[in-house]
């Protein structure tokens, strides 16, 4: 198998014209004969490049509204011949069939029809059928025919070119067939992910895919290495942000950011909110009458963990809240927007990273989550469950005033984005101690707690803020002595998804302790 491989001939059939005329040109000094198809056709020769339609060349012509027109033995025998064969060089003489040794293919644009939400029978249209299988013929035979599916390898290829004469190196097109399968497993994934939407039942077989968004610096820990890979989604979020400032996000930072800007998404963009983050739990969530006054009030609830975390905001980060926020180390800022005084407040701050989205991620859109164990995939739909004031059921003998309920909903939302077990005790619409990640849910309980009394102390307070607040618990209470541990932290009302053999006895513990509670009959485990 040569190193250097001649490239003569190329077939271009693109959906996306970026860069397609340059391209053109360069292959055209290098004495390549065009091949090309309908609006790709059209493109080169409006450029005045000279071009030759496939159906020349296979003597048929594109016929049922462009569903056949590459799918002949002249192209696909042009791409798969094994040039250095003498049989393979035969059938070609035989047959008059030429070598194609580059194929440049974007294909239909069916994923951007599904965003679009396009019908049934016009995303169908938009499967492609011819230019997986060239990507995939020409792929195959790496070893002489050069396959280009992405925009942003044109310039490699044209390099390739001028440094080698009109040739190209096997290590060159060994990369480019990888890249080449990569997107046809990921176009099929998109496809079949699509299809399995529309039928009934679990499927059979599930695939995932993603583009390379950034290689990263490591993992969790220094040992591992890692990546950032997207999947196509245009859902506001860590994915789509934009980066203005700071150092290169890190594996940590994107994983806590995630989960900053999941979390305050929830609460939508009517009244300020904010969520600090620290190893992918909350330690501070409020709303308040402004921005800073919410990011203020989420900061009081746990000031250590706050050092060195992630702060989402639900909206347009100004001045006032850049100025607090920079009073101490922060890692990450999550925002819609951002004004520009508030960035050239951040811009003094260079290991600060500042990311803005263009709105909030829909909470309510349906998708998956993936998680990988020994031998195969944990696949589960994404918790977007919500309860609503008329889904509650009120247990107790005593009734939770309106004050209590609203922070009880406040306390039920955090929940869900809290590591079970989780506990979380809320009030006036902040969070004033959170408990995560225990084995015991009566530890969370008490960790919660004492987490509150750390900081009234620290605040200098009479007593700690857990006086007077609401709790949630993501899970039932299996038995009463998380309620009563939460009721002498000063807890006057429990929301909890209920449904455990002892609720008769935590239903009476509550009422001892002249506690309300109120049943969801949903819990947000979040392992």
């Amino acid at each position: 198998m040569p190193n250097l491989a001649p490239v003569t001939r190329a077939l271009l059939s693109v959906s996306d014209k970026t860069g397609l005329v340059e391209l053109g040109q360069a292959l055209v000094r290098h004495g390549v004969e065009l091949l090309s198809t309908g609006g790709t056709a059209k493109t080169l020769r409006d450029a005045g490049l000279n071009v030759k339609d496939v159906s020349e060349v296979t003597g048929f012509p594109e016929m049922m509204d462009g569903r056949v027109k590459t799918l002949h033995p002249v192209v696909h025998g042009g791409l798969l011949a094994l040039r250095d064969n003498t049989e393979h060089r035969a059938a070609m003489d035989e047959h008059g069939i030429g070598p194609i040794d580059l194929v440049v293919v974007n294909l239909y644009p069916f994923e951007e029809t599904v965003a679009k939400g396009a019908d049934y029978d016009t995303t169908i249209e938009n499967i492609d059928i011819g230019g997986p299988a060239m990507i995939r013929s020409a792929a195959k035979n790496h070893g002489f025919v050069n396959v280009v599916v992405d925009v942003e390898d044109y310039a490699a290829v044209i390099a390739q070119l001028d440094a080698n004469g009109g040739q190209t190196e096997y290590a060159f097109r060994q990369g480019l067939a990888q890249t080449a399968y990569a997107r046809t497993a990921a176009y099929d994934t998109a496809v079949s992910t699509w299809m399995a939407a529309q039928v009934e039942g679990t499927p059979r077989r599930v695939s995932v895919s993603g583009t390379l968004a950034q290689t990263l610096r490591y993992g969790e820990n220094p040992h591992q290495s890692a990546a950032f890979y997207t999947d196509g989604s245009t859902r506001a979020g860590i994915a789509t942000a934009k980066q203005h400032q700071g150092k290169e996000l890190s594996y940590n930072n994107i994983n806590d950011t995630d989960a900053a800007f999941e979390l305050v998404s929830e609460f939508g963009a009517d009244a300020p909110a904010c969520a600090i983050i620290k190893h992918a739990n909350p330690c501070g969530v409020a709303t308040g009458e402004t921005l800073r006054d919410a990011y203020t009030r989420a900061f009081q609830c746990d000031q250590t963990s706050a050092f060195g975390g992630i702060i989402a905001l639900n909206q347009t980060l100004d001045a006032a809240t850049a100025e607090e926020i920079t009073s101490i180390f922060t890692e990450v800022v999550i925002a819609p927007d951002a004004t520009p005084e508030a960035m050239e407040i951040f811009a003094n701050k260079k290991n600060l990273r500042l990311l803005t989205t263009g709105g909030l991620a829909d909470a309510s859109a349906a998708g998956q989550t993936i998680r990988q164990v020994a031998g195969g995939y944990l696949v589960q739909d994404k918790d977007t469950g919500r309860v609503s004031m008329d889904d509650l059921k009120v247990v107790t003998k005593k009734q939770p005033s309106e004050q209590e309920m609203k922070d009880l909903m406040f306390a039920w939302t955090v929940a869900k984005h809290v590591k079970s077990n989780a506990i979380i005790y809320v009030k006036d619409g902040a969070t004033v101690g959170v408990g995560a990640g225990q084995m015991s849910r009566v530890d969370s309980t008490r960790i919660a707690a004492r987490k509150a009394e750390d900081m009234a102390q620290e605040l200098g307070l009479a007593a700690p803020l857990t006086q007077g607040s609401v709790v949630a618990s993501d899970a039932f209470f299996p038995f009463a002595d998380g309620l009563i541990t939460a009721a002498e932290a000063g807890a006057t009302a429990i929301i909890q998804p209920g449904g455990s053999m002892r609720d008769d006895d935590v239903i009476a513990a509550a009422d001892e302790a002249g506690l309300a509670m109120v049943f969801t009959g949903m819990r947000h485990f979040r392992h």
